[in-house]
């Protein structure tokens, strides 16, 4: 079984507000097996939602619309809805009802406009609303029904004309069942709290029925350091699109992912089935991988020097980052168990009398070097009694670059009781991905020490 997600708003497509009735339902569909074929947004703009909800419903069984149920004159979900069906909108007597209700109990009468929320396209069912006034539409779209272009004016008179007559008894309507043809629909309101509580209510037990106990099973892998299209390569044949079940990659923060999705007739043999493709990029990535799902860089490293023989600690002596790295490692809870000290040293003076730089060593390499980074980290190391110590020095823009040392050139080290290494790293982008990257790069280089592995890039 697939489904679409239709949210509808004009300060959705304007980015005024941040779509997260999508994601929430593509995370519920997954979980009973229903697989998403599309995210698609449109403007209150009742062609627009014509044309989406005609589109839709020929490409999955199930259509989740949300938004554009409420009582202003850019409303126009359910005036969208009766044109593709080619039908008029009918008042339901049983959400009048529920509405005089809700006003007489706040002591006011209820706004003639509020009588457009319990309008509903004849042949469909309304859906009862908990949380508030908007009522929501079950229907099943049919090639037929998708195929006449109704009139949004003409839907939009009929339903101002309903509305100014009195009340009408609601029609009966045929229930939707997980066995009939076409193309389920449920429509609910934009709200999170009432399309939420109507999604579970009445929506999803039609879609678990109907997808006979599938589900989709995920797990992310993250990895940092290596590129999106190495990763890939070293994938392989995991990557191949038909492969169930699936692996594909995605970009964040210079954090490079892999989704497995396994989408199976059971949860046990897609838990099974995800575990081994699990295991195989584990295989193919070897230690690139450095967490899954939630973990961060950050958090690994700090379980990792958590049980540590020893209870080893780290120091931290920053320049470009400003005190990012130091923030990383102190974001978790019990980080006082392995940090301590931290410095921020931006300008030569500080990395001098607070670390003990010495002033020839930045005079003849400047401060973006590899020796000032290694005198920065032993330093740190000394005065902050640690076992090891990270050190970042770079050039972050979007000035102070030259042809030698351009703008994202950063210097790292690790001081640790065998010695010191330092790296230096070219990092893409403007001023903000540079800093985050080097106190990645910074923690990474942590971690493959602790490891006991060299860095493989």
């Amino acid at each position: 079984m697939d489904a679409i997600i239709l949210s509808v708003g004009d300060e959705l497509v304007l980015g005024q507000t941040v779509d997260t009735n999508s994601a929430w339902l593509s995370a519920q569909l997954a979980a009973v097996g229903c697989g998403v074929v599309a995210h698609m947004t449109v403007p209150d703009d009742q062609t627009a939602i014509e044309r989406a909800i005609r589109e839709s419903a020929a490409r999955c069984d199930f259509l989740l619309v949300s938004g554009g149920l409420g009582p202003t004159e850019d409303d126009l979900t359910r005036q969208a809805l009766a044109s593709v069906m080619n039908v008029p909108l009918e008042p339901n007597a049983q959400w009048l009802a529920e509405l005089d209700k809700f006003f007489t109990a706040r002591g006011r009468p209820m706004p003639v406009s509020n009588r457009i929320q319990a309008m509903i396209p004849r042949g469909a069912e309304m859906i009862f609303n908990t949380a508030g006034t908007a009522a929501g539409i079950r229907a099943v779209l049919r090639q037929d029904d998708a195929g006449t272009r109704g009139s949004g004016d003409a839907e939009r008179n009929a339903a101002d004309l309903a509305m100014k007559e009195s009340p009408l008894p609601a029609s009966p309507h045929p229930r939707v069942s997980a066995s009939s043809s076409g193309c389920r629909v449920f429509v609910m309101p934009g709200v999170p709290k009432e399309m939420k509580a109507m999604f579970l209510r009445d929506a999803l037990p039609h879609i678990t029925s109907a997808a006979g106990g599938a589900v989709i099973l995920s797990r992310t892998l993250h990895t940092f350091g290596m590129g999106e299209s190495a990763v890939g390569e070293r994938l392989g044949d995991l990557m191949q699109r038909r492969r169930n079940p699936s692996v594909g990659t995605t970009v964040s923060g210079g954090v490079v992912s892999l989704r497995v999705n396994s989408r199976f007739g059971s949860r046990e043999e897609a838990g099974a089935e995800l575990e081994r493709t699990a295991e195989r990029c584990r295989a193919a990535l070897g230690s690139l991988i450095y967490g899954q799902d939630e973990q961060s860089l950050a958090e690994v490293v700090g379980r990792m020097l958590k049980s540590a023989p020893g209870a080893p600690t780290v120091a931290t002596a920053e320049s470009c980052t400003g005190g990012l790295l130091g923030k990383m490692l102190t974001d978790l809870p019990g980080s006082s168990a392995y940090y301590a000290y931290g410095w921020v040293t931006y300008a030569n003076r500080a990395k001098e009398q607070l670390l003990g730089v010495p002033s020839e060593i930045l005079q003849q390499h400047g401060a973006v070097s590899e020796p000032v980074v290694v005198a920065m980290a032993n330093g740190a190391r000394q005065r902050a009694g640690s076992t090891y110590a990270l050190s970042i020095s770079g050039i972050a823009g979007p000035e102070g670059g030259t042809p030698t040392k351009p703008v994202g050139t950063v210097c790292l080290a690790l001081a640790q009781p065998e010695g010191c290494q330092a790296r230096t790293f070219l990092f893409p982008g403007d001023r903000e991905m540079v800093r985050d990257r080097s106190a990645k790069m910074a923690l990474t280089l942590l971690r493959y020490h602790l490891l006991g592995e060299r860095m493989p890039f």
